[in-house]
C-alpha cells in the first residue's frame, strides 16, 4: 500500500466520524499531509477522496490554487520588470496575497455548505514568495467561511 493509500485510507475512516456543531473555525480544518514527491500521485487519486467524502454522506469540492502565483503576476501591469529584476516584486507579494484570499474566501463561500468538504490543492507553490505569503495565515483568513471542514493538502511533514 502507497503513502497515499494511506493518506486516502486515513481520511475515509476521519470523514465517516460523526461532525460535532459548534466547532471553531479552527477546528474545521484538516490538514492532509503527504511527502512533496507524492503530489503527482495524489493528484490523481483525488477522485478517490471525493469518493470518500461522498461515501460518507458528504459532499466535496476542490480548490485549486496551483496557479494562482502565475495568474496574477501574468494580469500584472509590472511582470516584465519583475521578471528583469525578481527583488522588485518583494513589496508586491502582499498584494498577490490579498488576492489570493479573496479569491479562495468567494470560492468557499460559493462551494462550501455545512454538510461539504472542500479541497486545497496546490498550498506547496506557496513556498518561497516570502514572509506574506503562508498557508497558516491563508488559513486562518478563510477559516471563518468554512461551513463543513476545510481539507488542506500539505506537501511537506
Amino acid at each position: 500500500m502507497s503513502r497515499i493509500d494511506d493518506l486516502i485510507t486515513n481520511f475515509s475512516r476521519f470523514v465517516s466520524l460523526p461532525w460535532p456543531t459548534g466547532l471553531a473555525p479552527a477546528q474545521r480544518v484538516w490538514m492532509a499531509v503527504y511527502a512533496p514527491e507524492d503530489e503527482r500521485r495524489l493528484r490523481l487519486h483525488l477522485p478517490e477522496f471525493a469518493n470518500a467524502s461522498k461515501s460518507a454522506g458528504y459532499e466535496w469540492a476542490v480548490i485549486d490554487i496551483t496557479n494562482a502565483f502565475e495568474d496574477w503576476m501574468a494580469g500584472h501591469e509590472y511582470r516584465d520588470a519583475y521578471f528583469a529584476n525578481p527583488k522588485l516584486i518583494q513589496p508586491e507579494l502582499a498584494g498577490f496575497f490579498e488576492s489570493l484570499v479573496e479569491r479562495v474566501r468567494r470560492e468557499i463561500t460559493a462551494l462550501g455548505g455545512e454538510r461539504t468538504v472542500v479541497g486545497v490543492l496546490g498550498a506547496g507553490n506557496l513556498f518561497g514568495l516570502g514572509d506574506h505569503v503562508k498557508v497558516s495565515a491563508l488559513i486562518e483568513r478563510v477559516q471563518d467561511l468554512v461551513a463543513g471542514r476545510l481539507l488542506v493538502f500539505f506537501p511537506g511533514e
